[in-house]
């Protein structure tokens, strides 16, 4: 073989290798695209169950809050304040944590608000009875 065929078949090796480089970089490519799109999928997908639950949980909040207005509604002395806000730097890891500290602290209004309204209709009923003659 002479030095010129040896060099056009260097070439042609050459270009064969870079072809198949291309080839090997497109398929790369294809798949990392197909990944990333099976990735934000997946990413919508628990933005889409998260904003759920955040809702769940804001009906949820909501709800234990109208209860609780409902149960000092007969007491004109306590301002219940503005309507709770969502904590921007709450974890939602602890969302199950957060409303279930909610229940004990709901029961505990009830319960001081009965206390309450029994020493309120008792001072009121012997405000009411006349003085023993």
């Amino acid at each position: 073989m002479t030095d010129d065929a040896t060099a056009a078949m260097r070439y042609k090796e050459i270009i064969a290798l870079s072809r198949g480089s291309a080839d090997n970089l497109r398929e790369w490519e294809l798949a990392r695209a197909k990944a990333l799109d099976a990735e934000i999928e997946a990413a919508e997908a628990a933005i889409e169950v998260a904003a759920e639950r955040e809702a769940r949980a804001a009906e949820r909040a909501t709800r234990w809050w109208k209860m609780a207005l409902h149960n000092i509604q007969g007491l004109p002395w306590l301002d219940p304040g503005d309507n709770p806000r969502p904590v921007p730097t709450a974890r939602a890891a602890y969302l199950e944590r957060y409303l279930e500290e909610v229940k004990p602290s709901y029961q505990e209004l009830v319960q001081a608000v009965l206390a309450l309204g029994w020493r309120a209709k008792r001072a009121a009923a012997k405000r009411e009875q006349p003085p023993p003659a």
